[in-house]
């Protein structure tokens, strides 16, 4: 028994061991479980934020609901430069030299197939698919930023315009002179060898053009621009046109002063603007066979040109009798001239106000309701029935009168269409053909919101592209997609002046709203190239032009028209949904533009982004060199 509990007692005390050691151990394998997962806790923190997040969505989603994706803003910085060692997208090739003036649409060889009758070999005649040009246009070498409005009015750099032609030609006018390494433009004209500032000033004593009626004009056969340039200090803007023709380089010099203008001529289709579009329209010595083909060309003028309106001829035939000799034409040749414009201009039942000296002017009436009782003794032109009369791409001209709209009263003073507000208060007053409801769809309060909605875009804008905020360093702007013209509206306190496109595949025509505001524009379809040289614009703007576009043509191919009408260093600025970004930043990058992707003003949530690009400064090479700079 003794034996038993000395046994039993070792046993005990063997066990009190055991169980200690065990305690021990337990201990020490916690406090490392402990701190394993404090470490762990603190390292993967954000990873375990995420999976929670992640795993509180559920795996599916009802049948008819639309799951809401979050785009955090992600561009708010530069990207960073790519690595040496990271692979370059593969880069969209430049063209040559010899294409550094290129305009596709009105390409000299291409134009010399079609008929010279009527001038039609001049209009727009654009290549096909097949030979669309996919290259990038380059710069003339040596080619610098153009000088600051308004000293742009008045010089620019020769390289940027290597043309002497006009130096030579308009000598005795003084269109332009060269010295050093500049032009210079002192304002003369092959009418007012006194230059545009007093013949203008001539103009202004015999109609009013400083009370703010007058603001939108058009210049047929525009030379080098001077009239629309000084124009521009009585608040006037003025859209300049004329064909690229032998007097070469006239309209790549009214853009490089800074002056609106387009490519275009009056041959066979119309111009490219809605109906009552112009206050006034000009032409000094624009050589339009105004009386001829049964006055189709006045027609023209007649459709764009605003109720009341003044159509203002200098040149041949007015005052034939004292210039005959100088024009080498006959007496009785311009005689006649005259008298076949003068029959024309009252078939449409203008009136002619005053020719005084080398000034002849003429008054649109402001409602067809005197005129549509002339037509029994008239006749000609009829009025014409079934047109839109908007519609003005590659639309034939017509030999009818466009017939205004009608008005509720029998005054002969009331305004078809509705008056419009003086400049400045034209810019923000309901347009006409809004408070008319004739654009379906687009009620007044939807113009004051969109007013108010660029006014903060544009705002937003400044914040991101320095260049845009900094007053001068921009003068030539282009809207892509203009619709109501609010992001024109929102600039109109800078120097700067706006081409508003409304492409024609737009659901609803605006082009005619936005000269009601007193802003210009034209028309455009993107899959072919605009009307002007390269090197035009300082900015572009785009708001959903390629989800527009989509299905329609290359994105590319709009893409390079863009790099063709920027100038180098120039900014661009594209609306539109993420995935549309992302794939014309890929081109964009090709093209070897910087840019990064920003978020909607609303914030990140937003689908829609902003893309902010810049086009690098590059120019062909020195005549002695073969590889670009």
């Amino acid at each position: 028994m003794a034996n038993d509990r000395l046994w039993s007692s070792k046993l005990s005390s063997k066990a009190k061991h055991t169980n200690l050691y065990r305690l021990i151990l337990i201990a020490i394998l916690c406090a490392a479980a402990y701190l394993a997962g404090t470490w762990k806790n603190a390292s993967g923190a954000t990873s375990r934020a995420s999976v929670h997040r992640i795993t509180s969505v559920p795996c599916t989603f009802p049948h008819k609901t639309t799951p809401v994706l979050e785009f955090a803003s992600r561009h708010t910085s530069p990207d960073p430069p790519p690595s040496p060692t990271t692979a370059r997208e593969a880069q969209i090739p430049s063209c040559g030299v010899d294409f550094s003036e290129y305009t596709p649409c009105e390409f000299v060889n291409r134009s010399l197939s079609f008929p010279r009758e009527r001038l039609i070999y001049r209009e727009r005649h654009c290549p096909e698919q097949e030979v669309i040009l996919r290259c990038r246009i380059p710069a003339p070498y040596g080619y610098m930023i153009p000088f600051r409005w308004p000293e742009s009015r008045d010089v620019a750099w020769f390289a940027n315009v290597p043309h002497t032609e006009l130096t030579v030609e308009k000598k005795n006018q003084n269109w332009v002179r060269y010295e050093k390494d500049r032009f210079l433009f002192p304002g003369g004209g092959t009418m007012f060898p006194r230059g545009a500032d007093a013949y203008i000033d001539d103009i202004g004593r015999l109609i009013n053009l400083r009370d703010g009626s007058i603001r939108t004009a058009i210049d047929t056969g525009c030379g080098v621009a001077s009239f629309g340039a000084y124009l521009m200090s009585r608040n006037i803007v003025t859209m300049s046109f004329a064909p690229r023709d032998t007097h070469e380089a006239q309209v790549q010099f009214a853009l490089e002063r800074g002056v609106p203008a387009i490519l275009g001529v009056l041959a066979s289709i119309r111009l490219p603007f809605p109906a009552r579009a112009f206050d006034i329209a000009h032409c000094s010595r624009c050589l339009i066979p105004w009386g001829q083909y049964n006055g189709t060309y006045l027609i023209e003028v007649d459709r764009v040109l605003r109720p009341g309106g003044y159509w203002i001829l200098s040149g041949p035939p007015i005052n034939w009798q004292r210039h005959w000799k100088g024009w080498e034409r006959t007496r009785d040749d311009l005689s006649s001239e005259q008298s076949q414009i003068e029959k024309v201009a009252r078939s449409l039942c203008w009136k002619k106000l005053v020719q005084r000296e080398d000034l002849a002017i003429w008054k649109k009436p402001t409602n067809h309701i005197h005129c549509k009782r002339n037509r029994i003794a008239l006749r000609r032109p009829p009025f014409c029935h079934r047109t839109q009369p908007d519609q003005a791409w590659y639309t034939k001209l017509e030999t009818c009168l466009t017939p205004l709209p009608e008005v509720a009263g029998s005054e002969i003073k009331e305004v078809a269409g509705g008056k419009l507000a003086r400049w400045p208060e034209r810019l923000n007053a309901i347009p006409p053909r809004i408070k008319s409801g004739s654009l379906e769809g687009i009620t007044e309060d939807d113009f004051v919101s969109n007013t108010e909605t660029w006014q903060r875009r544009v705002s937003y804008y400044k914040t991101f592209d320095q260049q845009l905020a900094e007053t001068g360093r921009y003068r030539n702007l282009l809207d892509m997609n203009a619709h109501l013209g609010g992001f024109a509206s929102a600039l109109a306190d800078d120097p700067v002046w706006v081409m508003n496109v409304v492409p024609v595949e737009a659901s609803i025509n605006t082009l005619g709203v936005i000269y009601e505001r007193g802003l210009i524009g034209t028309y455009q379809n993107w899959c072919e190239a605009m009307s002007t040289y390269p090197r035009t614009y300082d900015f572009i703007h785009a708001d959903s032009v390629f989800s527009l576009y989509k299905d329609r043509c290359d994105m590319e191919d709009i893409l390079l028209e863009m790099d063709r009408i920027l100038r180098p260093k120039g900014s661009v600025i594209i609306r539109d949904d993420i995935d549309v970004l992302t794939k014309v930043k890929k081109i964009t990058d090709a093209m070897q533009w910087e840019g990064r992707i920003g978020d909607h003003e609303n914030g990140p949530l937003e689908r829609e982004k902003i893309l902010f690009l810049v086009k690098e400064y590059w120019t062909a090479p020195a005549l002695d060199q073969t590889n670009w700079e």
